[in-house]
């Protein structure tokens, strides 16, 4: 049996394969203007590298923001369902997931089946997501991948009050003005981050062992300070941003099975 599963983010398209309980191969590419388009696009990038045949899957599930865009799909799934399938297919130990994508951040408690049991979701502004780090790496004229490294060399994290993305960014402004260093200013944006991240967790209640998902996930200075303000480990996933995809292929067998 051959499932997909193809996860539709607002700044990245993402494809799994599931081949007989194993993952047969993963594609990732540029949401870009049309998301129709990058759905179908990254399927048919990841059945070349895979050499399947789009007659060989059974069954296809879409998930992410732009899943019902997706109109050769099976289903369409929340990617809150997704992301726990995904974290408990990938490491069946874990039992809260942190997401952190490019337009929202949720926290979701799994049971051991990779169940669902509770989660929130920030999707009301950028604060605390991948969008927001993305304007703050703009106004320090820094290069987001960098983030990680640099916040590491930071002595002081600067303060940023302000859960706002404008009003955050008008911050980060007056602290360049005062001559603040960008390793300090791109610490305290990641506490800000984790901040906001942590409070969500917080009221869904924490419970070990933690995965983080999502892009965001490469960013180890987000890392670090999630596991401050959570007090706990996180450990990151390998497949971080294509995990809502792998979820999706696997509830699509296991519609298939059904």
């Amino acid at each position: 049996m051959i499932t997909a599963g193809i996860d539709i983010g607002s700044i990245t398209a993402k494809a799994a394969l599931i081949h007989d309980g194993k993952l047969a191969g993963t594609s990732l590419q540029f949401t870009g203007y049309h998301a129709a388009k990058a759905g179908n696009a990254v399927l048919e990038t990841l059945l070349g590298q895979t050499g399947i045949r789009r007659d060989d899957i059974d069954v296809i599930v879409s998930t992410g923001y732009g899943r019902n865009s997706v109109d050769f799909a099976d289903k369409a799934v929340t990617e809150i369902t997704c992301h726990g399938a995904g974290a408990h297919f990938i490491d069946p130990e874990i039992r809260f997931v942190v997401d952190v994508g490019g337009q929202d951040s949720k926290v979701i408690k799994i049971d051991t089946n990779g169940k669902v049991i509770d989660f929130a979701m920030n999707d009301k502004c950028a604060a605390g997501t991948g969008r927001f780090l993305e304007v703050m790496a703009r106004a320090l004229e820094a290069d987001l991948d960098d983030f990680g490294r640099l916040s590491a060399e930071a002595d002081a994290p600067a303060a940023i009050s302000s859960i706002c993305t404008v009003f955050a960014e008008s911050e980060v402004i007056s602290l360049i003005s005062r001559g603040e260093s960008r390793q300090n200013m791109i610490a305290g944006i990641h506490e800000s981050v984790a901040s906001r991240i942590s409070a969500m967790a917080r009221r869904v209640g924490v419970t070990p062992p933690v995965m983080m998902t999502g892009g965001v996930a490469r960013n180890q200075g987000v890392v670090r300070s999630l596991e401050s303000r959570m007090d706990v480990e996180i450990r990151v996933s390998p497949h971080a941003q294509l995990n809502g995809a792998i979820g999706a292929a696997l509830l699509a067998a296991r519609m298939q099975e059904q």
